[in-house]
């Protein structure tokens, strides 16, 4: 919670809020342990690529990118930080993933292969369309 409250301070901050929430969470991402390291290294460029529309920000302490709205689409969470088996890719509420009356809005990450880019890479545009 205290992440939470440092990061909503920040966001009071106009200016170069891209730029410092890029850096926040290149930061969060470098403090990962290696494993989890080097797959939100993977997330963090599909997603700059794939939705460039979309601010780096952390969101309690995870990261996370928000619309133009400051609303949260898509988040990584990393296997340590609550020490589960697996890292994980969520949506938020404002990401356009609606199907029907049953839909997920977390992914599993164990690795990284082309086909993992490749479905990382349609949901983050799909989220954003």
């Amino acid at each position: 919670m205290q992440e939470r409250a440092a990061e909503l301070r920040a966001e009071g901050k106009k200016g170069a809020k891209k730029a410092d929430g890029m850096q926040a969470v290149l930061d969060r991402i470098a403090q990962m342990a290696p494993a989890d390291r080097a797959l939100a290294e993977r997330v963090h460029l599909t997603v700059v690529t794939a939705a460039p529309q979309l601010s780096p920000k952390t969101w309690y302490g995870m990261p996370a990118y928000a619309n133009e709205d400051g609303k949260i689409v898509v988040f990584f969470q990393d296997a340590g930080k609550f020490n589960y088996r697996y890292s994980t890719l969520g949506f938020q509420e404002a990401a356009h993933l609606d199907d029907g009356d049953l839909w997920p809005v977390s992914y599993a990450l164990r690795t990284w292969s082309p086909t993992v880019e490749k479905r990382v890479r349609e949901l983050v545009t799909a989220a954003v369309s």
